[in-house]
């Protein structure tokens, strides 16, 4: 179970996630500054993966499609926004 709440401390937003979805490999830093958060700008390079997550603040993003341990990414910043 994931927060649903996190905030990166790097660039200062919201974590978005979405579930059944992977971000495409040609995704990069540019493309999230650019079009974070506007949904319909991010689903050009959204693919469909039922089961896994993709998350996305301005400057970081992770797909997942496993359990993972978050905090063991040195390079993540995102932390709980508190409840």
């Amino acid at each position: 179970r994931a927060c649903d709440q996190l905030r990166c401390t790097a660039c200062d937003f919201r974590v978005s996630l979405f579930n059944d979805y992977v971000w495409d490999q040609s995704c990069d830093y540019l493309f999230f500054r650019n079009n974070m958060p506007e949904l319909s700008k991010l689903r050009a390079k959204m693919i469909k993966k039922k089961g896994a997550r993709a998350y996305a603040c301005q400057c970081s993003w992770r797909s997942i499609d496993e359990l993972t341990d978050l905090q063991t990414e040195q390079q993540l910043r995102w932390v709980c926004g508190k409840h």
